[in-house]
């Protein structure tokens, strides 16, 4: 569509000047009319910035916006699940109906059964089975047409043996080509399915054989439909009868016998089997280890926190310009782990740590999902991270201030930036930044006037890189500057932190290493797990987690936790169990352990053991919000909302509610007046007009003390009353006035 516009507006340049004068139609005339018509890459620029879709027809999409994602590096899993996702689209989320949502049984092995967010986009947005690809090459299919009439069937022309009711119709890639007999359709299916996974007959590899057949009841159309265009969805299962690997589709495997376990096979009905069990999930929900052994929310909830954590997004910090990177400092390889995590070679990309878990209600500090946190972990560093933020200027864009004539500098001796910027008005690389401290200065260079610009952050930062950008080809001046400035992130009350089984909780308290409960073999643990998290949650996979991460630790080897590898029979805890008793530990993960505090032993015996552990990016210094007195309102002088511009936090009408119900009412004077927007307002008392008390005019020997008020409308002095009301009322009576509406007030 974007070519036609262009070719015609080219058009347009040639016939304009073909007005004017004789032009001769060669390359040098046509370059010089490419060069007027407007720009070809620019849509597809904004495009992609933009993810709006500007077309005169729309073509034929149910939405113009949302069409593009950004693909975050906030860690390597969220990166590798962007390229997996897939979104119904917007319309879909406007749908009263659940039936868009729900997961139907055909979606087996081509959509994740779990890795969907809960909420609002549930069953919208679905995420692709490891295994699952899409077909993106187009593959020559004149030969298929021949391929079939020399395997007998009749081509659409001529006339089949028996009647058309008894026979199936041929349907390549959506266009008729012929009709088979009841009979014969079976064994050219299974034909074409032969030369599909030994490639003979050069047939494609990635086609879809599908034999529909006749049942006498209402169901698909039937027939045999054989798909080779690109854009659909395949996934491999093993071929039982040739021992190899095949490409299936979706509408062909609703006609086939797959079998998930060898136990599962029956001779002669069973035609195919499931590469593995979990082939049925995601690349994100692979990640989670013993994950058959979790309630199915549980496992939905980390398959959301697993893209949330703080890991390796990259390893060249230095050459990025992301906008915001989180970074683990001390991240470590998991004890217990599925085999996808190998195979992704999630390893170089780590996102948690192996920390030592007892199960025990301490304190209260533990209560609704809080865990403590041994302090002496913490000072070792367990889990420290930072936040990489990257300020790109651009000088171009400052037009009020002479956008051309300004550059990076400052003036020799400026004692407003003292030792805290280069001589190129740019921040010394590892210097520490101070809120407030000069950030950088530029100075135009017509009038010599220079402007500083202050850091603007409230945490201390650590200037990693200054860079000096130019444009694309290395031609322009350099107006861009991008300063990446590190800030440390250390863990902190607040901070929010999950293992990998949807068990997420914050860090309540630093936990003195002397009062902290320890075993008898003097070992202390780094988190404390609430035991009431597990009742109700029923997340069994991170008990086992505990239990195989002690005996890897003891044994020094990491345990395989793919889903679906023990059964009832083969038990999980049996297996763990013996592992540990071997090492000389108790069969059930638990161990005596000593109080902290008395230093009497517990009479219970604390489960321990090694869960991994994730830090996730959501900390509390990014959202807490404080506020003493700041900007206001300009109309209604009550005070700002949003963090970001110091506002406050609404006390609103069921908050109001709550102060009446407790009996504490006069605190209601101390909020919405006092704290917002408290002011007096004259009023007078004869005729109840809050608008008409004007003040009266001074001579001018007069002190201002004796300032005087009078009514304009009954010319009263003494009746003129200051009372106190909210500044938002004044505004009201006064918009009232306007509209012609009179507010009395009774004064008494």
């Amino acid at each position: 569509e974007r070519l036609e516009t262009w070719l015609q507006s080219v058009r347009f340049v040639l016939e304009k000047r073909a007005e004017k004068a004789d032009i001769n139609l060669n390359a040098d005339s046509l370059v010089k009319a490419f060069s007027l018509a407007p720009d070809f890459t620019k849509p597809f620029e904004y495009l992609l910035a933009t993810g709006n879709l500007r077309s005169k027809t729309g073509l034929g999409m149910l939405q113009d916006s949302g069409l593009c994602v950004v693909g975050d590096k906030l860690n390597f899993i969220r990166y590798l699940s962007h390229f997996r996702c897939i979104h119904r689209g917007a319309a879909f989320s406007q749908m009263r109906t659940t039936t868009v949502r729900k997961l139907l049984p055909e979606s087996w092995g081509f959509l994740c059964p779990v890795d969907t967010p809960d909420g609002e986009p549930c069953g919208l947005m679905n995420h692709m089975t490891a295994l699952c690809e899409i077909v993106t090459e187009m593959v020559p299919v004149a030969d298929i047409p021949p391929l079939l009439c020399s395997l007998g069937v009749t081509p659409v022309d001529a006339a089949p043996s028996q009647p058309y009711s008894e026979c199936y119709r041929v349907v390549l890639d959506g266009s008729m080509v012929g009709w088979v007999e009841q009979e014969l359709a079976p064994e050219i299916a299974q034909t074409l399915r032969r030369f599909k996974i030994t490639q003979e007959k050069r047939f494609p590899a990635r086609a879809e054989v599908v034999l529909i057949p006749m049942t006498g009841k209402p169901s698909l159309y039937p027939g045999l439909f054989i798909f080779t265009s690109p854009c659909r969805m395949v996934r491999p299962v093993r071929n039982l009868s040739y021992g190899r690997n095949e490409w299936i589709g979706t509408l062909e495997q609703i006609f086939m016998n797959v079998a998930t376990l060898e136990s599962e096979v029956v001779p002669g009905v069973t035609t195919h089997q499931e590469l593995f069990p979990h082939s049925i999930l995601s690349v994100v929900a692979n990640l989670i280890p013993f994950s058959d052994h979790n309630q199915s929310p549980r496992n939905m909830y980390q398959c959301q926190m697993g893209k949330q954590t703080m890991g390796f997004p990259v390893y060249n910090y230095k050459d990025r310009s992301d906008n915001k990177l989180y970074h683990l400092h001390t991240p470590q390889s998991p004890l217990v782990r599925p085999s996808m995590y190998d195979y992704y070679g999630m390893d170089s990309y780590p996102v948690g740590t192996n920390s030592i878990v007892a199960v025990i209600s301490y304190s209260g500090y533990d209560m609704e999902d809080a865990m403590i946190v041994n302090k002496s972990s913490w000072q070792r560093g367990f889990a420290y991270g930072s936040v990489i933020k990257v300020e790109s200027i651009d000088l171009s864009l400052k037009a009020s201030r002479g956008g051309d004539n300004l550059v990076f500098g400052i003036r020799p001796g400026d004692p407003n930036v003292g030792e805290k910027l280069d001589a190129d008005g740019l921040p010394f690389v590892g210097s520490i930044l101070q809120p407030g401290d000069p950030f950088y200065s530029c100075m135009n260079l017509n009038t010599g006037e220079t402007f500083t610009v202050y850091y603007p952050s409230k945490e201390v930062g650590i200037v990693d890189n200054v860079r000096l950008c130019s444009n694309d080809r290395g031609t322009g001046k350099f107006k861009k500057a991008c300063i990446t400035v590190r800030v440390p992130r250390n863990p902190t009350i607040g901070d929010k932190f999950a293992s990998r089984h949807g068990q997420k909780g914050i860090l309540s308290r630093l936990w003195p290493v002397e009062d902290m409960p320890f075993t008898e073999n003097g070992m202390v643990p780094d988190i404390l797990f609430n035991p009431h998290g597990f009742p109700s949650r029923m997340t069994i996979g991170m008990l086992i987690e505990s239990m195989a991460g002690k005996s890897a630790a003891l044994h020094g080897v990491s345990y395989d936790a793919t889903p679906f590898t023990f059964t009832e029979k083969k038990s999980a805890l049996k297996y763990f169990g013996e592992t540990l008793a071997s090492a000389g530990y108790n069969f059930f993960g638990t161990e005596k352990m000593y109080s902290g505090i008395s230093g009497v032993e517990l009479e219970a015996e604390i489960f321990v053991g090694v869960v991994y552990y994730q830090r996730l990016r959501h900390m509390v210094s990014d959202k807490f919000q404080v506020r003493t007195t700041g900007p206001r309102d300009a109309v209604t002088n009550q005070p700002v909302k949003g963090r970001n511009v110091e506002g406050g936090i609404r006390f609103g009408e069921m908050e109001r509610d709550a102060l009446l119900a407790h009996g504490t009412s006069f605190l209601l004077q101390d909020r919405l007046f006092n704290c917002s927007d408290g002011s007096v307002a004259c009023v007078c008392t004869s005729c109840g007009s809050m608008t008409s008390p004007v003040l009266e005019k001074l001579s001018h020997a007069s002190v201002t003390s004796s300032r005087r008020y009078s009514c304009s409308i009954c010319g009263e002095v003494d009746a003129i009353e200051v009372v106190p009301v909210p500044h938002v009322f004044r505004y009201f009576v006064a918009e009232l006035a306007a509209m012609n509406i009179k507010t009395k007030l009774k004064v008494e």
